[in-house]
């Protein structure tokens, strides 16, 4: 799948769109939103909240369209509005709240893209779902945007209004849990790897 901040629309399809064209929206629409459901399913666990965010998302686009600046592709702009809202939800009492009284729960566990991707998940992938899985809300969130979207440090800090050594601290111990969950031993997981463009864990 296409990374959300690599996708780009025309000049053309933009104006027409910001213009309330329903036909371009709905080819702009078509062209992000599997892109932008993968991006919140990984940073939000839970699939019918990450059905939320993903629709407020998708909303918020077409309403904000006509102050798209265009100083960058679409899907880059897309992209923040998408890790804005997740992690909105990620620092709400709600969300504390929530954690407080799943925490002696099974660990709801991602099964894939949605609807919006027909292809089945390999084991390896599943694999992967499952180890995301087992890291707290906050730390698949910083995994995701360093390994896979590629944010620094400093950016990931300044999303969420923390320190530099928040991002670090929070990737150095999710590398070392993922790295437990996928340490070759008998009778545990095979060793998969997630791995971006340019980063590998």
């Amino acid at each position: 799948m296409v990374r959300l901040v690599e996708i780009d629309i025309s000049e053309e399809l933009l104006r027409r769109a910001s213009a309330g064209d329903e036909a371009a929206r709905v080819v702009i629409y078509t062209a992000t939103a599997p892109a932008t459901f993968a991006l919140v399913r990984r940073l939000i666990a839970n699939r019918a909240i990450a059905e939320d965010l993903f629709q407020e998302t998708m909303m918020a686009l077409f309403e904000r369209l006509p102050q798209f600046r265009r100083e960058a592709p679409l899907g880059a702009w897309l992209r923040q509005i998408a890790v804005s809202r997740c992690l909105m939800y990620l620092r709400s009492p709600w969300h504390r709240a929530r954690l407080h009284l799943e925490s002696d729960g099974e660990v709801d566990i991602p099964h894939g893209l949605s609807a919006l991707v027909t292809s089945p998940p390999a084991v390896e992938s599943f694999d992967v779902e499952r180890a995301l899985a087992s890291l707290s809300p906050t730390t698949r969130a910083v995994v995701w945007l360093y390994e896979v979207e590629g944010y620094s440090h400093q950016e990931i800090a300044q999303l969420f209004g923390r320190s530099l050594s928040f991002s670090k601290s929070q990737l150095a111990r999710a590398h070392v849990r993922l790295r437990e969950w996928f340490e070759p031993s008998e009778g545990r997981h095979t060793c998969t790897s997630i791995q971006s463009n340019s980063k590998v864990l």
